[in-house]
């Protein structure tokens, strides 16, 4: 059995979403993406790479190959770089097959796993900030106030092609357990122990958790668009 919750929201301090999201319980098939506020048309290339996903891997295609196919229809749209600026967005994508999942990713969008009472971040950011904490230099707590947080290292239809690596991960979920899909915009704000407060609700439905995730991060700042996609698992 599958129950999702799901909700996106401007913030505090955009003028407009360039977020975008895709549930779909029948197919297995979840994700999230992130246009570059920086670059030009953020919005309608997170809406381009979700759709080519979506279209792709209804036809049985593997999800990376899906995500690798959606960069090329960034790259051929005709509005790709119609002021000199390329538009690009980040991905967060869940597939389930049973009581299989295969998670993938390019960017900084996020993808949770929660089970047994454990948070477990399954992604891994394609940032500045995340290089930096790799090497030692910073912690998560110094990366979430760096001036460059914002600043990803993948995205689709901005690295170029042959560059691109589009990271995924595999695995069994035996019993229950939940996906969380977000943004950066909600983890800008809540750092991985807040959203493991909220998911560990058992008197919340899967809605309402993401109510309240979107809540406590407008009230933390609400710096950036934020997107939150839960998907909560039961197996008989």
């Amino acid at each position: 059995m599958i129950e999702f919750g799901h909700a996106t929201h401007v913030g505090l301090r955009r003028t407009r979403n360039e977020d975008t999201y895709y549930a779909d319980p029948a197919s297995g098939v979840f994700l999230v993406a992130d246009g570059l506020g920086g670059h030009h048309h953020g919005a309608l290339a997170a809406a381009l790479a979700r759709d080519s996903i979506v279209d792709d891997l209804r036809h049985d295609a593997d999800p990376d190959h899906a995500i690798r196919q959606a960069d090329k229809t960034l790259i051929a749209h005709p509005e790709y770089c119609s002021e000199g600026q390329p538009m690009g967005t980040t991905i967060a994508l869940l597939r389930l097959e049973k009581a299989n999942y295969h998670a993938a990713w390019v960017g900084d969008s996020r993808i949770y796993l929660f089970a047994d009472g454990l948070l477990q971040r399954l992604s891994h950011d394609h940032s500045a900030v995340q290089e930096k904490i790799d090497e030692g230099l910073i912690d998560e707590e110094q990366a979430r106030r760096d001036p460059r947080r914002n600043v990803v290292t993948q995205a689709l239809g901005v690295t170029a092609p042959d560059d691109l690596q589009i990271e995924s991960r595999r695995g069994d979920l035996h019993g229950s357990g939940s996906f969380l899909l977000c943004s950066d915009g909600l983890t800008e704000e809540l750092d991985d122990n807040q959203l493991a407060q909220c998911l560990q609700r058992t008197d919340l439905a899967a809605q309402e958790c993401v109510d309240q995730l979107i809540l406590d991060a407008l009230q933390a700042g609400g710096r950036d668009n934020i997107t939150a996609l839960l998907v909560r698992i039961a197996h008989n």
